[in-house]
C-alpha cells in the first residue's frame, strides 16, 4: 500500500504548476533582465554634432583668415581694446609661439594623425560632451592644416595665418582657440570619468 502511494503520488502533496521550477524561473528572468539591461542602446551616436562643431570652427576660422589677410596683411596693428588686445596678422610656420619654424611638414603630419585619431573615436561616439570637445579639435586641426597645405612658401610648409595679438601673450588664431579649448574639455571629461562611448568609470 505506502509502494503504490509512493508511486502514484498522494493527493494535495503534488506541487503546484510552476512551483517547482519557480526558483529557476526567476533566476532565468533575472539573467534575462541583466543581459537586456546591458544590451540596452546607449542612444544616438553624436557624428553628427561632431561634424557640425567641426564645419562651424574650420568656417569661422576660414573666414577671418580670408578677412585678415586682404585687409590687414602689411598694414599696422589694429587696436581692438587698447594695447591689451590688437589684430596683426603674422605668418607663422612653426608651432604655438612660433616654435619649431623648421619642422612644417612634422607638424603637418601630427596635424593630420590627430585627424585620423579624431575619426576612429567617432565610430564609438555617444557622449555629447565629447563630440562638443571633438569637433572643436576636429574644427581647428582642420583649419591649421588647410593652411599648412595651401599657403605659401608650398605643400604641406605653408605658413599658418595668425592674427589675435593679446598684450605679452602668443598671436593665435580661431583655429588654435578651437584646439585648445577641446584639449580643456577632454581633459576635463577624463577627470570625470567619462568616456567618449558614453560610459562613466571610477578609478
Amino acid at each position: 500500500m505506502a509502494e503504490a502511494e509512493r508511486i502514484t503520488g498522494t493527493p494535495g502533496n503534488e506541487p503546484e504548476p510552476g512551483q517547482g521550477d519557480g526558483g529557476d524561473a526567476e533566476q532565468g528572468a533575472t539573467e534575462t533582465g541583466a543581459t537586456g539591461a546591458s544590451a540596452a542602446p546607449r542612444g544616438p551616436r553624436r557624428i553628427g554634432t561632431l561634424l557640425l562643431v567641426a564645419l562651424i570652427v574650420y568656417l569661422l576660422d576660414l573666414g577671418s583668415k580670408l578677412l585678415v589677410v586682404a585687409k590687414l596683411e602689411h598694414h599696422e596693428p589694429v587696436q581692438v581694446i587698447g594695447t591689451l588686445l590688437q589684430f596683426e596678422v603674422i605668418r607663422n610656420r612653426g608651432a604655438a609661439f612660433s616654435m619649431g619654424e623648421a619642422l612644417t611638414i612634422f607638424l603637418t603630419l601630427i596635424a593630420a594623425a590627430v585627424i585620423v585619431v579624431i575619426f576612429r573615436i567617432a565610430r564609438k561616439l555617444y557622449s555629447l560632451p565629447w563630440a562638443l570637445a571633438l569637433g572643436l579639435l576636429l574644427g581647428g586641426a582642420f583649419g591649421n592644416l588647410t593652411d599648412r597645405i595651401f599657403r605659401s612658401p608650398g605643400v604641406f610648409q605653408g605658413a599658418v595665418v595668425d592674427f589675435i595679438a593679446p598684450a605679452h601673450f602668443a598671436v593665435f588664431n580661431l583655429a588654435d582657440s578651437g584646439i585648445v579649448c577641446g584639449g580643456i574639455l577632454i581633459v576635463l571629461l577624463s577627470f570625470r570619468g567619462l568616456d567618449p562611448d558614453g560610459t562613466v568609470h571610477k578609478d
